[in-house]
């Protein structure tokens, strides 16, 4: 009897302890294995490894702080949790973490990818699961629509598009920088650049600005030599460039190897500090436009406050555009679930539509009935070389019309 009274004992003090256990605090870290009543997941889709890291980690930096601040009031009487997965860069692993974040774990929205290439492959299978996908940094074209022109429900992205962006930055060069003449840089197994290419030819085209060569590379080059030999004796005035920072940061030292004395510009695909990591001085003097631009000099209210939060908490380092989007991207489903009441995608989507004037810490974002954003001003910045050592800084802010 003592015996079988000591195993009571023993069994009693095991689920009193599994009782504590299961009344405890949960923190971020165990959260994402909370059950989708208690909590609101948001799934980052982008690269935190590889070649598009800048991006992808940029954008989980502004999306934890949305969560952060959302979490202080909750949303829906629910805490709101990052669910992070890394594709490393790679295309092949984009697919997987999409379908793991939808079916493994229950993801209300995805937030991603930066690219452009990724996003078109996330797309169909968002759609498909009728979960909401915002990206907060694609900006080529057939994101929100297929191919065909078909309009996708669940599809939407928050960042400025190549094609308000970049006929502004090319009248730019021309009226300001005096470019009469350019070499134009595709990267072929890279989406993004593509598309970008496509546009910049119109808008070239479009202003007078003669292409006199048309080179094409790959993402993961790093020989670039034949490129430049080819149009150096056509003297361009400059180079755009529509890939991503990591060939052109090493386009650059070739350019300047060969004895060139001609900038580059690029859309937000050269955006990161990798550029002059890896370009060096060749690149000082190289433009890149963006939707964003930190300037605590300038900024204000709840801009104005993130810069000086993001500062503060990152050792002075100012957030880019991957950082504020992915912020603002966060806010905007939470938003579009506060005015839907709930948040199911089929009904907090609708809601998402219906966004005008929406002042993000961006800048002010609407979305059209395309789902497209339309966002002003243009940023166009210039890496320059100061005390400060090598770094973006603002050229020129081009504004746009709808």
């Amino acid at each position: 009897m003592r015996k079988k009274s000591m195993i009571l004992a023993l069994i009693s003090l095991l689920a009193l302890s599994l009782l504590f256990v299961g009344c405890g605090g949960e923190d971020d870290s165990t959260a994402t294995t909370a059950g989708s009543d208690e909590v609101i997941k948001i799934g980052f889709l982008g690269a935190t490894t590889g070649g598009h890291a800048d991006f992808g980690i940029k954008t989980l930096e502004g999306m934890k702080m949305a969560a952060e601040d959302l979490n202080k009031e909750g949303v829906l009487g629910k805490k709101v949790v990052i669910v992070e997965e890394d594709h490393a860069s790679k295309q092949s692993e984009a697919a997987n973490v999409v379908q793991k974040l939808i079916h493994r774990e229950n993801v209300k929205a995805i937030i991603g990818d930066p690219t452009t290439g990724i996003t078109k492959l996330a797309a169909p299978i968002a759609e498909d699961n009728k979960v909401v996908l915002m990206s907060a940094g694609a900006v080529g074209p057939n994101v929100v629509n297929t191919e065909d022109g078909q309009l996708r429900e669940y599809v939407y992205r928050n960042t400025l598009l190549d094609a308000v962006a970049a006929p502004a930055v090319v009248k730019f060069l021309k009226e300001e920088e005096g470019w009469k003449k350019v070499a134009l840089i595709t990267s072929m197994n890279n989406d993004y650049s593509v598309g970008l290419s496509k546009i910049f030819k119109e808008a070239l085209q479009n202003e007078g600005i003669e292409i006199v060569a048309e080179e094409s590379i790959q993402d993961g080059d790093q020989n670039f030599a034949a490129q430049v030999t080819s149009f150096k004796s056509k003297k361009p005035d400059g180079i755009v460039f529509t890939g991503y920072y990591t060939e052109g940061g090493l386009f650059m030292k070739e350019v300047r190897k060969q004895g060139l004395d001609i900038n580059m510009v690029g859309g937000d695909g050269l955006l990161g500090s990798t550029l002059w990591e890896l370009g060096g001085e060749a690149v000082n003097g190289s433009m890149v436009y963006c939707g964003f631009m930190a300037d605590p000099t300038m900024a204000e209210g709840k801009t104005k406050d993130f810069i000086d939060r993001y500062s503060k908490e990152h050792n002075g380092e100012l957030p880019n555009m991957f950082v504020a989007q992915g912020y603002d991207a966060v806010m905007m489903i939470a938003d579009a679930m506060k005015a839907a009441g709930s948040d199911d995608p089929t009904k907090f989507k609708e809601e998402i539509k219906k966004l005008e004037n929406w002042q993000g810490v961006s800048g002010t974002i609407t979305i059209r009935d395309n789902h497209e954003p339309l966002k002003s001003p243009v940023y166009l910045l210039e890496v320059v070389k100061d005390e400060e050592g090598q770094h973006f800084k603002v050229k020129a802010v081009i504004p746009v019309k709808g």
